[in-house]
């Protein structure tokens, strides 16, 4: 039999999604996949030529578990010149992705029934790590007229004597919010005031639009520094998700418990890899700025269409790829023998009927909301909200 921790995970539903597109795909079925959590662009051509370049150098051996330290480098330079935040090679670790990442920061923090505080909608991962390190996650839901933020009173309210952390992701999967400076700041007084560590998750980092800016909480001060476990990587900044980089910047005996579950699970992260993160940090930054324009113009048509099919509303998102549409109002409707109750029946009826995989929200703690992504191209978002506004226009009370 398998263990208990293993029988208590639930599989990732936007991986399942992604493979279920991929297979009909496969089928020759002519579908549209709303589900991939990766940009659609290359990587850089510079950053493959890194890797190609190590390659014909030899450069295929291991590093030390924690990264090479040239890349530990690089990365103190990047946290300091983009997020005021000074840290040392030896206040950072580089992982197999910053899912990797961030599991060995919950391994490392969370002892048995220790609570972890996570705000709802989440991404899918972060409950099941938790549950993994035989810690509880604590699920508390946000409201969709705060734009889906953890208000100070909302954590408040949660905290217990048994909560070692939160989760704060910003810009945000599945929604897309991003919290202001002034929203980072009351968040951060309430960790301190009882000694909460903060993980933040700041993946989508460089993906913010309009007159929005991103802040690093770790920034605000050393106090929250010294509480604060800061994720970042290159998947989605570089368009790299494959070549599996993420890293950790935190305290050094939280960088040194991490290094050493590294030494007992991956060791070191890929070398070629490493290689090409380098470049990717040192070299011209314009490939970021391409993308997130065409991020930018795909996120504005597609919350335009999205809030104009009858029965849908569409919070507008400021960072990440993501939007993450209210259904609500098509709930109670049907056509043939599907019955909209929930967000799971909407995305088995649009992939059955039209062949539109979005993934539902239930995965991300609401059934209510459905998310799509806009990490693939006009032609397909065009296309695909077509299919969904005739699919909607077909449901009858």
């Amino acid at each position: 039999m398998i263990s208990c921790r293993a029988s208590k995970l639930s599989p990732s539903a936007t991986l399942a999604i992604t493979s279920k597109v991929n297979q009909m795909k496969a089928q020759g079925i002519d579908v549209i996949g709303f589900g991939a959590g990766e940009p659609d662009f290359d990587t850089p051509q510079k950053i493959k030529e890194a890797a190609i370049i190590a390659i014909k150098q030899g450069q295929t051996k291991y590093t030390p578990t924690s990264g090479l330290p040239k890349l530990k480098e690089a990365i103190c330079y990047k946290f300091k010149t983009e997020n005021n935040l000074n840290y040392t090679p030896e206040e950072v670790i580089v992982s197999c992705g910053a899912k990797h990442s961030l599991f060995n920061i919950i391994l490392a923090l969370c002892n048995k029934d220790d609570q972890v505080i996570i705000p709802a909608p989440y991404w899918v991962s972060y409950p099941e790590m938790v549950k993994l390190a035989e810690a509880v996650p604590v699920l508390v839901n946000t409201l969709e007229e705060n734009n889906f933020k953890l208000t100070p009173e909302a954590f408040r309210e949660n905290i217990t004597k048994k909560t070692k952390a939160i989760i704060i992701n910003s810009p945000s999967n599945p929604t897309g919010i991003l919290y202001e400076k002034e929203e980072l700041k009351e968040l951060a007084e309430i960790a301190l005031e009882n000694n909460i560590f903060i993980i933040s998750d700041e993946i989508y980092e460089k993906l913010v639009y309009e007159d929005k800016k991103f802040v690093s909480i770790a920034s605000l001060g050393k106090e929250i520094k010294y509480l604060t476990i800061t994720v970042n990587g290159v998947s989605k900044a570089y368009s790299m998700t494959g070549w599996r980089i993420g890293y950790t910047a935190a305290n050094r005996y939280i960088i040194q418990a991490m290094a050493n579950i590294q030494d007992h699970s991956t060791s070191c992260p890929n070398t070629i890899a490493q290689h090409a993160t380098i470049a990717a940090l040192e070299e011209d930054q314009a490939s970021i700025e391409e993308m997130r324009l065409e991020f930018d113009k795909r996120r504005k048509y597609m919350v335009e269409r999205l809030n104009n099919i009858m029965g849908v509303s569409c919070v507008i998102p400021y960072g990440a790829f993501y939007v993450f549409p209210n259904i609500l109002g098509l709930f109670g409707t049907k056509y043939k023998d599907y019955h909209i109750d929930r967000a799971n029946s909407l995305a088995e009826y649009l992939l059955e009927e039209v062949k539109v995989a979005v993934v539902p929200g239930e995965s991300f703690g609401s059934a209510q909301n459905i998310r799509l992504s806009y990490a693939t191209s006009m032609k397909n978002i065009i296309e695909g909200l077509t299919r969904i506004e005739e699919a909607v226009a077909k449901l009858t009370k």
